[in-house]
């Protein structure tokens, strides 16, 4: 089966002569009579009963994608009557002619409800103008029913990033995929260390995008408005100044490369960081002596951690004293303070009040480090003290 791209075809060309069987709730042609919209192998119309078909004409308002569609090419004669058949995409096309014949309204910016025919001169002329990104698919019956069932129940489905490419097909996404969506790029080993992902799947592209914009993976919309605005751009070097400034940053801080490295959020923290001078030195002396320190139980926070100052030691998630450990101090503090007939809290027994000869049960205390974990302190039994819960709770981190 052949397929070929299109992205030249309009909603105005596609819901030309849209004609729509009210009764049994499906779109049945269109793109001037050229194009079956409901093949027998396709479902009726659902977006209408999901509430999802204004969804729809809001995206094209906002500019945003609506996927790839597929057409299945019947006809060598391409301007015949029923030249094509929707293989996927049918009831965004549907959606699309319901609203230009005037089956419902949506609101507008101002909250308005306004149908096709109701909208301004500008608008109107944006919805028509959309361009859909078409592949017209050409093969055998058997062919096209077995592509069909792929992409509609066990196919891979594109990813984000992949849609986004084809939406935005040009000289800048042609450009920016030769240097990040090639694995024949020597850089791509440096770039692992610090990228999750697979560069075929447009994963470094994506995450180049996401740097350059200062977004999160969850937000596509300033991604998406990027490429739209340089999609027929050749010159990527933004793209590319960006991204590599960013990986440099990371190299000249962290002169070791370690695998908790991968897959954390560099954008950001390059953001928040980048104009902090840093010793990469003592920076390694940082990381390396928090490695080795069994409480830290998360490694990927350590870097963050080292880059703001260790103001965050909840990045850390520090693992306090054993059970083990505690039970032990606290025996021993509890024999040694009715001995010397004062309190088993040390902060207690150093005051003058009712409870400075009070033995205090271990569920009533807490396990504290004499030196603090903050100022190198380690959590183990020679730096461990059992307090009352209320000195415990007054000492912070002094």
């Amino acid at each position: 089966m052949n397929a070929v791209l299109r992205t030249d075809i309009t909603i105005k060309e596609i819901c030309a002569g849209f004609v729509y069987n009210e009764l049994e709730g499906k779109g049945l042609f269109g793109l001037s009579g050229r194009l079956v919209i409901q093949p027998e192998y396709q479902r009726n119309y659902l977006y209408a009963a999901n509430n999802m078909e204004e969804a729809v004409i809001q995206s094209v308002f906002k500019g945003y994608p609506l996927g790839l569609i597929y057409f299945n090419k019947v006809k060598d004669d391409e301007n015949a009557p029923g030249a094509f058949e929707i293989l996927d995409g049918q009831q965004r096309i549907t959606s699309l002619g319901r609203f230009v014949t005037e089956k419902f309204a949506v609101k507008d910016a101002d909250g308005v409800s306004q149908y096709y025919s109701g909208m301004s001169d500008e608008l109107r002329r944006k919805f028509d103008n959309y361009k859909f990104t078409i592949f017209i698919c050409d093969g055998t019956e058997s062919e096209i029913k077995a592509w069909f069932h792929t992409i509609n129940i066990a196919g891979i489905a594109l990813n984000a990033q992949e849609v986004a490419n084809s939406v935005y097909s040009g000289p800048f996404v042609s450009a920016a995929k030769a240097v990040f969506s090639n694995s024949s790029n020597s850089n791509i080993n440096k770039w692992s260390a610090y990228i999750r992902g697979n560069v075929i799947r447009q994963d470094f592209l994506e995450r180049a995008l996401q740097w350059v914009t200062k977004s999160s993976g969850k937000d596509r919309d300033a991604v998406d408005e990027y490429m739209s605005r340089h999609r027929f751009d050749s010159d990527i070097s933004e793209l590319k100044k960006y991204f590599d400034g960013v990986i440099d940053w990371i190299s000249s801080v962290f002169k070791e490369l370690r695998s908790d490295m991968k897959g954390l959020e560099w954008g950001r923290l390059f953001e928040m960081y980048h104009n902090t001078p840093y010793d990469s030195k003592k920076i390694e002396e940082q990381v390396n002596k928090l490695y080795q320190d069994e409480a830290v139980t998360n490694k990927r926070g350590i870097f963050e951690y080292v880059l703001g100052g260790g103001d965050n030691p909840s990045l850390l998630n520090i693992r306090f004293f054993e059970e083990s450990v505690k039970k032990t101090v606290y025996a021993r503090q509890t024999a040694a303070a009715k001995k010397s007939g004062k309190s088993n809290c040390p902060d207690c027994a150093r005051e003058k009040s009712g409870n400075s000869k009070k033995i205090w049960e271990y569920k009533e205390m807490d396990a504290d480090h004499v030196t603090a974990w903050s100022k190198g302190g380690e959590s183990n039994i020679k730096n461990c003290v059992m307090l009352c819960k209320h000195h415990n709770q007054a000492k912070g981190n002094k």
